[in-house]
């Protein structure tokens, strides 16, 4: 059975869709968590908790909401996860990012980043061994869709800390 679904137009936070994540200097996954309004995505959000019941349906087994990458963001002390779903899921490979007209996009072209909205594909899968029993999201790939608010504190401007000056005898 195959789980792969489109997620459209979610918010996208802490990207790590060109390069692997890494946690106290071990490398992690390619990952992303999508952020869905509960009000305006309620399809989305209904589609995806469909998917997982359904998941681990056919694995037989029950799994605590806590061990599911679908997470209610009202419980998160993110402040900018209040009124949202979250879906996160990683890959061991590099996901497809391109952008709205479907050109591939690199690190260098700023796009995407957290906060801005984007197109997904995801599915998921259910774990069942020694390692515990979750449902985890798999991305397979990122389109950025719009510009939204950046998250996080972006790069710092000093410019205007500094004074201008024509040439050395300025710092005497």
């Amino acid at each position: 059975m195959s789980n792969k679904i489109m997620l459209k137009n979610v918010r996208l936070s802490f990207p790590s869709v060109f390069k692997r994540s890494s946690f106290n200097g071990e490398e992690g996954k390619f990952e992303a968590t999508f952020m869905l309004d509960k009000e305006t995505q309620a399809d989305q959000i209904e589609a995806l908790d469909k998917v997982i019941k359904a998941a681990m349906a056919e694995a037989k087994i029950k799994v605590a909401s806590d061990k599911i990458c679908l997470k209610d963001g009202d419980d998160s002390d993110r402040p900018e996860y209040a009124g949202m779903m979250t879906f996160k899921a990683a890959s061991n490979k590099r996901p497809t990012v391109i952008d709205k007209d479907k050109t591939p996009l690199a690190e260098d072209d700023g796009k995407p980043y957290a906060g801005c909205y984007v197109n997904a594909i995801v599915d998921v899968w259910v774990q069942n061994n020694s390692y515990g029993k979750r449902v985890n999201g798999n991305l397979y790939g990122v389109q950025f869709f719009k510009d939204g608010e950046p998250f996080g504190e972006g790069d710092i401007d000093v410019s205007d800390d500094f004074d201008a000056f024509e040439d050395d005898d300025d710092f005497i």
